[in-house]
């Protein structure tokens, strides 16, 4: 159960960090908003999931989750680059997230 609240809790990450950028600085009322919520319960979900995973794995998971779909967000939505180099460098961070959660960290 603790790596599905995880992952609810990285596809909340990814949710603020794509409201923040719409939010153009908190400038911007209901995108502002949505990120604070999506901050609050984000940070609640990894909270109570690491009641059971240990720290560093659950920490990890969350920030590779968040970093992955920020940027497959950025690229589909947002018509952000996907040059060689960036794609190398999500295909590392996910390479990292299964070797964290092979490791045996729960």
């Amino acid at each position: 159960m603790a790596w599905i609240i995880l992952s609810a809790a990285g596809l909340l990450e990814i949710v603020w960090a794509l409201a923040m950028k719409k939010s153009e600085g908190f400038t911007v009322l209901v995108p502002s908003i949505v990120t604070l919520v999506a901050m609050f319960a984000s940070f609640g979900l990894l909270a109570v999931a690491m009641r059971t995973l240990p720290l560093g794995t659950a920490y990890s998971v969350w920030t590779g989750i968040g970093a992955v779909g920020a940027f497959l967000v950025g690229v589909m939505f947002l018509g952000e680059a996907a040059t060689p180099m960036r794609l190398t460098a999500v295909a590392m961070i996910v390479g990292g997230l299964v070797l964290m959660r092979l490791s045996g960290g729960h």
